[in-house]
């Protein structure tokens, strides 16, 4: 049929992490638009993760905004009770909640050596063990439905390594091996399971601090190193997150795109 959705998700019930701000929030509303039966909108903080849910009742799609630190197990099996009981069995999963956890900056003053080790496990709580927990949680139901998709977003920091983040670049590259193995697992049940890589996201300036911000000469410097000279949008990877999500993506399974406005060219 002309005009026939291929992104459409068939009323599938969706599970986003981190998805109060940025990137998560983009990829919630996103699904959203495209025909998903319903939304989990999470985040650590309890009003972003509502404010979310709201716009995207606003839609006419049911939502529900959660409150979880991925990290822990039992509020992650907590959520993904009550999305059950609420919008029905999740058979998408977007593990977007990443950095460093609930103060979401990640350090990038120090050389390895002059890190405290008591820092690394906010970088491995969020980025893998919540990764993982989401995955235990959820992937019960999707085997049971014999499909699903599972998309992480893990960073290129990882796949080309990236100075002063070592322990960030290490957990992101543990999520990426995850999803791979995960693919060889889930395959057979109709579930796939990819990863996209991202660059740096513009930050959520707005108005004239968003044009001050871009005109210095530490992000002009910064966006040279990018061939397509802008930062990321959370559209950009809501777009993709979307595709991957999608039945026109059930044929890919175990991949890492690179969404990094050519910051790094990878075979």
């Amino acid at each position: 049929m002309i005009g026939e959705d291929v992104l459409d998700l068939k009323g599938q019930v969706a599970l986003v992490t981190g998805a109060g701000q940025g990137a998560g929030r983009g990829i919630a509303l996103m699904l959203a638009r495209h025909n998903a039966g319903g939304v989990v909108v999470n985040d650590f903080v309890t009003e972003r993760a509502e404010a979310v849910a709201a716009e995207i009742r606003e839609l006419g799609v049911k939502a529900i905004g959660v409150q979880a630190d991925v990290g822990d197990r039992a509020s992650v099996q907590a959520m993904a009770d009550r999305a059950a009981a609420e919008l029905g069995t999740v058979t998408l999963l977007v593990n977007n909640a990443g950095m460093a956890g609930p103060t979401a900056a990640i350090g990038m003053d120090k050389l390895f050596w002059e890190t405290d080790p008591a820092e690394w496990d906010r970088y491995f709580r969020t980025n893998v063990t919540g990764v993982l927990n989401c995955c235990h949680a959820l992937l019960p139901g999707m085997v049971a439905q014999q499909r699903g998709r599972v998309v992480t977003i893990v960073s290129d920091s990882a796949r080309i390594g990236e100075a002063r983040l070592a322990v960030y670049a290490a957990a992101k590259a543990g999520a990426a091996g995850f999803v791979r193995s995960l693919a060889k697992e889930t395959g057979r049940f109709g579930i796939t399971s990819n990863a996209i890589s991202l660059s740096s996201l513009q930050p959520p300036f707005e108005g004239e601090e968003l044009e001050r911000y871009l005109a210095s000469d530490g992000v002009k410097a910064q966006l040279s190193r990018y061939v397509i000279r802008r930062y990321g949008q959370p559209d950009d990877v809501a777009a993709l997150a979307l595709f991957l999500c999608s039945d026109a993506a059930s044929w890919i399974t175990g991949q890492t795109y690179s969404l990094n406005g050519g910051y790094a060219i990878l075979p």
